[in-house]
C-alpha cells in the first residue's frame, strides 16, 4: 500500500495493490475522516480480509469480467485500539456493461452463536438470551453469540467464553458441535446473514447437555452479562419445541434447521457429559 496524503486539508488517500485489478486501487476517506481513522480503516483486519474475499475462489474479481477502482471510507467504530466496525463502498464495474454494481458494505468480521439444548426430567429446553437491540429498536431473543475479537480465528475457542460471559454456563470444548462445519466446503462453513450488505459471517455451534430442574429454575431470567460492556441481558429457558415460533434471529432459525437436518442424516456425534451451570 503506498503512503496515505491528507496534506493542505484534503481527504486522505492511498493505493492499495489488489491482484486481479486492472491498476493499483484508489482507497479515499470521506471529507471529514480523520487521519488516523482512515490509517486504523486500511490497515484493520476487517478490510484486508474483504481484499482477500475478492481475490477467494468464488471471490468477486476471480473471473475477470469485475473491477475494482476505488473505495471510499465512510466510518469507523473502534473498540479499545481495534477497528470494530467499518463503513465503506467500494465503486466495482462489470467491463461488460461499464455499470457499478451495488458496493455498500458494513464490516464487522465473523462471530458465533451457540444452541444450547438441555435435557431435564423428559423435557428438552433451549436456552437464549434477551437484550436490547438499538438498531432495531427492540428488547430480543436470541441464541447466545459474540464477535470474534482477534485474528486468530478461534470460533469453538470464542463460543466456550461467549456462552460462559452471557449464560454462566461452563461448557467443554471438546463438546461442542460445529453446525455450519457440515455445510458444503463450497460455502466456506459459515452462515451469512446478510450479504447484501454485510461482511459478517457466523459460526454456529451446538452444545447437549442433561441437567437437574433445579438449574433450569436458575437458569430462567438470570441476569448476566458484562455489564461494564453495557450488555444488559436476561436468560430465557424455552421448550426446546417452541423454540422456532418464538424468536425472529437469524442464528436461531438457523440452527434449528442446520440440527434438524443434521439429526436426520446422522451426522451428530453422541453428546458427552453435560454441563455445569456456574449459578
Amino acid at each position: 500500500m503506498a503512503s496515505s496524503d491528507g496534506s493542505a486539508g484534503a481527504p486522505p488517500s492511498a493505493t492499495v495493490e489488489v491482484p486481479g485489478t486492472a491498476a493499483p486501487v484508489l482507497v479515499v476517506g470521506a471529507p471529514g475522516l480523520p487521519e488516523a481513522d482512515f490509517r486504523n480503516a486500511v490497515e484493520s483486519s476487517l478490510f484486508k480480509q474483504w481484499l482477500r474475499n475478492l481475490q477467494s475462489e468464488k471471490g468477486v474479481l476471480t473471473y475477470g469480467r469485475l473491477n475494482l477502482t476505488r473505495v471510499l471510507i465512510q466510518g469507523v467504530d473502534m473498540f479499545g485500539k481495534r477497528v470494530g466496525f467499518l463503513k465503506f463502498k467500494a465503486d466495482i464495474v462489470d467491463e461488460e456493461t461499464k455499470t457499478k454494481v451495488p458496493g455498500i458494505v458494513f464490516a464487522r468480521g465473523p462471530a458465533v452463536a451457540v444452541l444450547i439444548i438441555l435435557e431435564s426430567k423428559g423435557e428438552t429446553y433451549a436456552v437464549l438470551t434477551e437484550q436490547v437491540r438499538v438498531p432495531v429498536g427492540k428488547f430480543l431473543l436470541e441464541l447466545p453469540a459474540g464477535m470474534l475479537d482477534d485474528e486468530k480465528g478461534d470460533f469453538v475457542g470464542t463460543a466456550v467464553r461467549e456462552v460462559e460471559e452471557e449464560t454462566g454456563i461452563k461448557l467443554n470444548i471438546e463438546d461442542m458441535v460445529d453446525l455450519t462445519a457440515l455445510l458444503d466446503p463450497a460455502t466456506g462453513g459459515r452462515m451469512l446473514p446478510s450479504p447484501g450488505g454485510c461482511d459478517e459471517e457466523i459460526g454456529l455451534f451446538l452444545y447437549r447437555g442433561c441437567v437437574d430442574e433445579e438449574t433450569i429454575r436458575s437458569l430462567q431470567g438470570k441476569e448476566t452479562g458484562l455489564r461494564d460492556h453495557g450488555e444488559l441481558i436476561k436468560l430465557r429457558v424455552v421448550p426446546y419445541n417452541h423454540l422456532w415460533r418464538l424468536t425472529g434471529d437469524a442464528k436461531a432459525l438457523s440452527a434449528i434447521a442446520l440440527y434438524e437436518m443434521a439429526k436426520r442424516e446422522g451426522l451428530l456425534p453422541q453428546p458427552m457429559a453435560p454441563p455445569s451451570a456456574n449459578l
